[in-house]
């Protein structure tokens, strides 16, 4: 599936009793589409204003992120949904979060080192071949929560996911990402 997810500006909260600051970017809009075949169909948008609550690690090298949005579909189903993962701090990345004009776009992979986080995992659209072995590299794992029945299939599953920043001049950032399920 394809998650897009408008981010504004970082707000920086700090904190006064954890070793790292908070930083907390909205979510201010975005779309969630599975691909075509996979069960359940979903196609939906973001609604109300999520966040994505963001710590880097204390020697600067990495951010951990902690997001929650909520989207709804075009029959009005609502799906809560929390991503977690790790994160390069590049100066790209550096340069896009702070909003600078020569901020560009980054290809997906160049978000996570793979020796950070790795599951060997049968073939893949979003995969790199090693000799004896397939890797993925993970930069965030997805988890649903819904009322709605026909999305139950969402809560059970395990989904990873790599992701890349678009930046287009005039327009908000979009973290675009690439979610698969996990199967055995």
């Amino acid at each position: 599936m394809t998650v897009l997810v408008e981010i504004a500006a970082p707000l920086g909260v700090g904190s006064a009793s954890k070793g790292t600051p908070l930083n907390v970017a909205p979510m201010t809009g975005g779309t969630v589409k599975s691909e075509h075949g996979f069960s359940p169909s979903l196609a939906a948008e973001f609604v109300g204003t999520g966040n994505d609550y963001i710590r880097n690690d204390p020697d600067g090298k990495h951010m951990r992120l902690n997001a929650h949005g909520v989207i709804k579909d075009k029959g009005g189903a609502m799906v809560y949904l929390n991503y977690t993962g790790v994160v390069d701090i590049t100066p790209q990345l550096g340069a896009i979060l702070g909003g600078s004009p020569d901020a560009k776009s980054t290809d997906f992979g160049e978000s996570c080192k793979p020796s950070l986080r790795r599951l060997d995992l049968p073939p893949l659209s979003h995969s790199r071949a090693i000799p004896g072995k397939l890797i993925i590299d993970v930069v965030i794992e997805m988890k649903f929560e819904t009322g709605e029945e026909k999305f139950k299939e969402l809560e059970l599953g395990t989904f990873v996911g790599a992701g890349r920043f678009v930046v287009e001049h005039g327009k908000p950032v979009v973290v675009e990402y690439k979610i698969s399920k996990v199967v055995a």
